[in-house]
């Protein structure tokens, strides 16, 4: 079968500490899904104007933030690389007309290892990331997506990594900023739902407080690059409801290319 491809919430760092709603959901994921060959991941943590694969076979842990508890410095994610495959995703955005180059020096950031430690706890799946293209435009997500999509058949897992609502300047500003953050999740779900990809990819007029939930693109466009990736199976989905973190920061996440009710333990 054709592995799904997944949008994760993956909030803050510390995420990887307190799982929350979200954190089961995805280990409960990790063990229905076939095992995959690799998990194939972008982060807006990691962009670049030209587009790179990491290559390198034993990726380090980047703990690229400040100011939390010393236990999540102490963390580690040891997943091996793919160098093998970072080739092949080359080979094929070249077939589709996309320029990308190998980079052996980076380390995974926290937006692919944090939701990676709840979705496959035991490091027992290589993660490899591609950068996010520094234009952001969901249109050009979408077709990395696309151009990645075959990998699927092949046992890649695709994963956007971002956020569905990320306002850091209200972190902590109570239920109004919540339910703001809220409307903006549930418009995107029923866009999901409804296969309204116009709608999705004209997010900035058509949604409800989209300057509020997104100040800027980087943490939603992920979304667009997963479903791409799903091919035309994108708008069978399922919703894992993660909850609100810090009142803004909603973490729900999806399942894109497999049908509600598809998904059944299989390890």
């Amino acid at each position: 079968m054709s592995l799904p491809s997944l949008f994760i919430s993956h909030g803050a760092p510390t995420f990887a500490l307190s799982p929350g709603l979200l954190g089961p959901q995805l280990t409960a994921l990790g063990r229905s899904l076939p095992k995959p060959r690799a998990v194939l991941v972008m982060s807006p943590h990691w962009s670049s104007r030209r587009q790179e694969v990491g290559s390198a076979a034993a990726p380090a842990t980047v703990h690229d933030f400040g100011g939390f508890p010393r236990a999540l410095y102490e963390l580690d994610y040891p997943a091996a690389g793919a160098p093998g495959l970072a080739a092949e995703v080359i080979a094929l955005l070249g077939h589709h007309g996309l320029s990308a180059v190998a980079n052996d020096l980076q380390g995974r950031d926290h937006g692919a290892w944090v939701p990676m430690m709840h979705l496959y706890p035991q490091a027992d799946v290589p993660v490899l990331q591609i950068s996010q293209p520094a234009m952001p435009l969901p249109s050009t997500f979408f077709e990395i997506g696309q151009a990645l999509s075959p990998l699927r058949k092949q046992g890649v897992l695709i994963v956007g990594s971002g956020s569905l609502t990320h306002n850091l300047y209200e972190i902590g500003a109570g239920a109004q900023a919540g339910s703001v953050a809220r409307n903006f999740a549930d418009w995107v779900w029923t866009q999901i739902a409804r296969g309204d990809l116009d709608a999705l990819l004209n997010y900035r007029s058509a949604a409800p407080a989209a300057s509020r939930a997104h100040p800027t693109d980087e943490h939603f466009l992920p979304l667009f690059f997963a479903i791409g990736a799903a091919g035309n199976d994108w708008m069978s989905a399922n919703r894992l409801e993660g909850g609100m973190d810090y009142d803004v920061l909603a973490m729900d996440s999806f399942v894109l290319g497999a049908a509600p009710g598809e998904l059944s333990p299989t390890h």
